[in-house]
């Protein structure tokens, strides 16, 4: 019965390209009119009710147990495949309502209390520092970089997204600094380093704390950082200028509001905030039931409609709305690829399921920037109009003069 079902399922979605699947009982059958091509092994019968009713966890789950196997490593292809298809809102009526209630229960199931918070952030963020260094940039930079031509290296690509974002916080020596999710440090310590400001940099990761400070300390910038493990609703202190990066995602769509109300609070009256967030240029959705239970629980991509909605019910300027597009596909390009050559180090710390859980995790996500309507939103808010130049040429215009200043002599003479 559910391999006539998956059948028909098929026949109806693949509208674009080529997939065969191999059945648990050896049946092999081709869908869609051909074109770009992915193959798959479905190789137990249970496997099929999971794949009718719940399909995106299904074929996450499948494949983290061998039960789902993709011939040749193709696992990118057959995301990218299924992905392009779904956009055609081909999915069966059941798959489609059940998806709608998700998205309308939202409100109700990411209700990310400060300890709910934590306990979601180091569900992903304290697995292992050693981890995140084997595929990430020296930096460790764990968002999306900024590829100004697209054969920069990862390195330089996240220091141009630095770069950009430092431009952007229009910053002036002695500034007071706020980073929302600072992770392990790599951007407040680039603000402080090179544009001499002092950086409040909060999380909720121990691990990316004791990561932050150690870094802080190495690099000589004790006195310009001050790293805290803390929620950043219970803040009250005042900055000339915030910056959050890839914070925003792991907010809910309950709290988009409170979120930008608190931006509200802790940004002075002259001030500039940047937040940069993936985000749907699309209608708001449901996170991916895989994405939810294995990688980010209580994470929620908004929309471009929600994020403005919220900003608009604030005291705060939209100053200016930039969408990065075709930058974190390859941002986690560049990941996946590290990740699958330093295999042999990641299978001394972690078993397969976990392996096959990450490449699955970096693979529909890269397809999921490539395919669908997901981009990076950047939002520079204010409270007054003019706090902001009234067109984006200070952005790409190149002064010597602050060139030297971002330099570490340059900091030097300025701090005299």
């Amino acid at each position: 019965m559910w391999e006539t079902v998956l059948d028909r399922m098929l026949h109806r979605l693949i509208v674009t390209g080529r997939l065969r699947v191999t059945y648990p009982e050896g049946t092999v059958r081709d869908y869609g009119p051909g074109g770009a091509e992915a193959e798959v092994v479905l190789k137990e019968a249970r496997l099929l009710r999971a794949l009718c009713l719940r399909p995106v966890l299904a074929l996450g789950e499948g494949y983290m147990d061998g039960s789902l196997q993709v011939p040749s490593d193709r696992l990118y292809d057959l995301l990218a495949l299924l992905i392009r298809n779904q956009q055609a809102g081909r999915l069966p009526v059941w798959v489609n309502a059940v998806h709608a209630l998700r998205g309308q229960l939202r409100g109700l199931v990411q209700r990310n209390t400060p300890l709910l918070s934590q306990r979601n952030v180091q569900h992903h963020y304290d697995i292992s520092d050693d981890l995140y260094r084997l595929f990430l940039d020296r930096d460790m930079q764990y968002s999306c970089a900024y590829f100004t031509d697209p054969d920069l290296s990862l390195e330089e690509a996240q220091q141009a997204k630095k770069d950009h974002i430092a431009q952007k916080l229009l910053l002036k020596p002695g500034m007071r600094v706020l980073d929302i999710g600072c992770g392990w440090g790599g951007m407040a310590l680039t603000l402080a380093r090179d544009h001499g400001v002092h950086v409040t940099g909060v999380t909720l990761s121990e691990n990316q704390l004791a990561t932050a400070r150690r870094r802080a300390a190495e690099e000589g910038l004790a006195d310009r950082t001050d790293f805290r493990l803390l929620d950043y609703r219970l803040l009250q202190d005042r900055f000339d200028r915030i910056v959050s990066v890839g914070m925003l995602e792991h907010v809910g769509a309950p709290h988009l509001h409170d979120y930008f109300a608190k931006l509200d609070d802790l940004l002075a009256p002259e001030g500039v905030a940047l937040v940069h967030s993936i985000g749907h240029v699309s209608p708001p959705a449901a996170t991916s039931a895989w994405i939810d239970r294995y990688i980010f629980p209580g994470g929620y991509v908004p929309s471009l409609s929600e994020v403005a909605a919220a900003v608009e019910r604030t005291g705060l300027w939209a100053a200016d709305v930039e969408v990065l597009r075709g930058h974190y596909g390859p941002t986690l390009n560049h990941w996946r690829q590290r990740f699958e050559a330093a295999l042999p180090r990641v299978r001394a710390m972690y078993d397969e399921r976990f392996i096959r859980m990450w490449r699955f995790y970096l693979a529909v996500c890269e397809a999921a920037f490539e395919e669908s309507f997901q981009a990076v939103f950047h939002m520079q808010l204010s409270h007054r109009q003019y706090a902001v130049p009234v067109t984006r040429d200070y952005l790409y215009q190149r002064d010597p003069a602050r060139d030297h200043s971002r330099s570490r002599e340059g900091m030097l003479h300025a701090a005299q």
